[in-house]
């Protein structure tokens, strides 16, 4: 669920201190951060000033649910049941990196 960044700013993989997603908070794409579909790529992307995040389909369907109203709990829970498995920590560990990167932000739940 990694995003590849396809653009010219390169940022790294791991996550500030302090930076974690309980089930309560409800997160959000950052004002900067669209999330659209690349009709050339075919795939779903995160277009951030000066960068395009190709995403991956699990990565994609957890950003579509980050509206500022689902709770991380509830986004799990609707991934559930969408596939068969969706592990709880994998959705916060993705979302970590992203709240690190300022391109999803969290309000408390």
């Amino acid at each position: 669920m990694d995003p590849t960044p396809t653009g010219t700013t390169r940022t790294t993989t791991t996550t500030r201190p302090g930076v974690g997603v309980s089930g309560s908070d409800r997160p959000r794409l950052a004002r900067h951060v669209r999330l659209s579909f690349c009709r050339t790529r075919q795939r779903q992307v995160l277009l951030h000033p000066e960068t395009v995040v190709v995403l991956n389909d699990s990565g994609a369907a957890i950003l579509k649910l980050c509206d500022g109203r689902h709770t991380v709990a509830e986004i799990v829970t609707e991934l559930g049941a969408r596939y068969r498995t969706v592990p709880d920590d994998e959705v916060r560990q993705f979302l970590s990196r992203l709240v690190a990167r300022r391109w999803v932000e969290l309000d408390d739940g």
